[in-house]
C-alpha cells in the first residue's frame, strides 16, 4: 500500500516571499505526497533522511507531473519534501529558485538559456546546449543541472491527418508551398512575440509575417494554449502551435510537421537543484539518474494525456508510473 501524507501548499506569506514580480496570490498544488520504497536500480541509493527540501514547477501539466515525480522518489528516499508545484509561469518559478524558496525543480535547456542567460541562438545539438547551459547557471546562479532526459519538449506546429493529406506536405520548409489562404496559424498570445517564437520561425522559413505573399495578419487567430490542440482538430486554421510532448497530439491524432531547418531549441528536461543541496546530499545525482534516462517523448506523451485526456490526477499519474517502471514499490 503506497504512503500518503498531506502537504501543504504555501501560506499567502511565503508565496509573497517567493516573487516579488508576480505579487501575492501565486496557486501551488500541495496536497497529497505518494511515497513507497526504492526499488531496482535506485533501491541501494543512499537515504535521504534529514533531507528538508522544497520542490516547485510551473503551472502546466508536464511541469507538475514531473514536479510530483520528484516529490514522490525523494520521499520515498526519506526526505522530508515540501510541495511548491504549480507556480504560475516561468518568471515566477525561476525566481523562487535564485531566491532559494524552492530547492530544485525540473528545467528545459532551451529555455534557460534563452529565457534565463539571455541568448538569442539556440544550440541545435542537444548535449552541447545542455553543457552550455549547465556551466553558464552553475556559474552565475550556484544552479546544478544534472544530465538531461532523452525528452524534448519542444514547440512545433501540427495539422490534422486530413489537412496533411489535403496539402501534401511534412515539413515546415513546404508550408511556402501551399497557397496563402491555407497558411493560417492557431497561436498563443505570447508565441506571437517571444524569441523563440512565431516571427523567427516564419522568417527563417522564408515566410514574410503580414504580408500579402507570406501570412496575412488575418491568418492568425490567437487562443489559450489548450484551446490551441481542439480548434487545431476542428478545422479552425491548418497549423497549430503544440508542445511536441502534448497527450493530445496523440489523442487527436494530430501531424507534427519536421522542423528540418531546425529553427525551435531543443527542450531536453533536467532536474535543477541548488548548489548547496546537492553538495551536502550528492546521492540526489544518483536518485534521479535513472529515471531521467526512462523519460522519452513517448514516455511524456502517454503520461501527459493521462491527466489531460483522461483526467487523472498528476499525483497518481506520476506515482504509477515509478511503480511501473521499477523504480517504486507500493508497500
Amino acid at each position: 500500500m503506497r504512503h500518503l501524507r498531506t502537504a501543504f501548499g504555501a501560506t499567502l506569506t511565503t508565496i509573497c516571499l517567493l516573487v516579488a514580480v508576480s505579487g501575492c496570490g501565486l496557486g501551488t498544488a500541495g496536497g497529497r505526497v505518494l511515497s513507497g520504497s526504492l526499488a531496482g536500480p535506485v533501491a541501494d541509493v543512499e537515504s535521504l533522511d534529514g533531507l528538508d527540501i522544497t520542490i516547485g514547477s510551473k503551472n502546466f501539466t508536464e511541469s507538475i507531473l514531473l514536479g510530483k515525480m520528484a516529490i514522490s522518489l525523494l520521499a520515498s528516499a526519506g526526505a522530508d519534501v515540501t510541495d511548491l508545484t504549480n507556480i504560475p509561469g516561468s518568471a515566477s518559478s525561476r525566481e523562487a529558485h535564485l531566491q532559494g524558496q524552492i530547492d530544485a525543480m525540473w528545467e528545459y535547456t532551451g529555455t534557460g538559456w534563452i529565457a534565463y542567460l539571455g541568448e538569442t541562438k539556440p544550440i541545435p545539438d542537444e548535449q552541447k546546449q545542455y553543457r552550455a547551459v549547465r556551466d553558464r547557471d552553475l556559474e552565475e546562479n550556484d544552479l546544478v543541472w544534472l544530465p538531461p532526459a532523452p525528452m524534448n519538449n519542444t514547440y512545433g506546429f501540427a495539422m490534422t491527418q486530413e489537412t496533411k493529406k489535403r496539402l501534401g506536405i511534412t515539413k515546415l520548409s513546404q508550408i511556402k508551398d501551399v497557397p496563402v489562404e491555407d497558411r493560417t496559424f492557431c497561436v498563443e498570445s505570447e508565441f506571437t512575440n517571444r524569441p523563440d517564437g512565431l516571427p523567427g520561425m516564419l522568417k527563417t522559413y522564408g515566410i514574410p509575417q503580414g504580408k500579402p505573399n507570406g501570412v496575412p495578419d488575418e491568418n492568425l487567430e490567437t487562443f489559450q494554449t489548450g484551446a490551441i490542440y481542439s480548434a487545431t482538430d476542428a478545422g479552425k486554421c491548418s497549423f497549430g502551435e503544440v508542445f511536441t510532448t502534448d497527450g493530445r497530439i496523440k489523442a487527436l491524432d494530430l501531424f507534427v510537421l519536421e522542423d528540418d531547418k531546425e529553427y525551435f531549441p531543443k527542450y531536453n528536461v533536467s532536474l535543477v537543484v541548488r548548489e548547496e543541496v546537492i553538495e551536502e546530499h550528492p546521492q540526489i545525482a544518483d536518485l534521479f539518474a535513472p529515471v531521467t534516462k526512462a523519460l522519452t517523448d513517448e514516455v511524456l506523451l502517454e503520461l501527459n494525456a493521462r491527466v489531460d485526456v483522461d483526467g487523472e490526477e498528476a499525483v497518481d499519474v506520476a506515482f504509477d508510473w515509478l511503480v511501473d517502471e521499477g523504480f517504486l514499490t507500493e508497500d
